[in-house]
């Protein structure tokens, strides 16, 4: 899908506009075919900008990434911000914002496959949150019964497990297994599982 000719039009013509393109369009690129298959060209043309501008801006390909991925670090977290006192609550907020914005969901999922080290945002982002759970585990608020890093890593697993189920499972719940009722069983169970493992009494 291309940056829209509505977008474009009329658009001003400074570093801070062709910017924003430029990583609305990478985010496009990089969800739909990962960071290996992503093409520079592509980009620039779904910003209906000259490629150099990627260069001057970012630096180069790898950092370009970095720069998209940054960018849905940061709405992520200021969308669903955690409360590590009622993860449950978390976890179900967390996966209706991934089931609202497929790319976010696509980019981490190629982010996972192909990147070995994290940027500096998300090795920032995750260990304030890991301290936030320890914290709440010390303060009686969550169990401490699962080390704070592992519970996070599985609030975060079960918060994209049916997204992420294979489609035969999907296939399973029906004809819509993305809506409706079926939504509003897998919303409760997945706060329920989430209190189970995080509950202090």
């Amino acid at each position: 899908m291309a940056v829209t000719s509505e977008a474009k039009k009329g658009r001003p013509r400074d570093a801070a506009a062709t910017r924003e393109l430029l990583l609305a369009a990478g985010t496009e690129e990089f969800s739909e075919y990962g960071f290996a298959g992503a093409r520079i060209d592509r980009i620039s043309q779904r910003a209906d900008t000259n490629k150099r501008m990627i260069y001057v801006y970012f630096g180069d390909k790898d950092k370009f990434f970095g720069a998209v991925l940054e960018r849905q670090i940061a709405a992520l977290a200021e969308a669903v911000p955690l409360t590590p006192e009622d993860l449950g609550a978390f976890a179900v907020a967390r996966f209706d914002y991934m089931l609202a914005n497929p790319q976010t969901r696509r980019l981490a999922a190629w982010r996972t496959f192909e990147r070995a080290d994290p940027t500096a945002a998300e090795r920032a982002s995750y260990q304030v949150k890991v301290d936030a759970v320890a914290a709440a585990q010390r303060a009686g608020k969550v169990s401490d019964r699962i080390p704070a890093l592992d519970l996070f890593a599985m609030v975060l697993r079960l918060t994209e497990s049916w997204l992420s189920a294979p489609p035969g499972l999907h296939a399973a719940a029906g004809d819509d297994p993305l809506a409706g009722e079926r939504l509003a069983e897998h919303r409760a169970a997945l706060a329920e599982a989430v209190r189970r493992i995080t509950d202090p009494s």
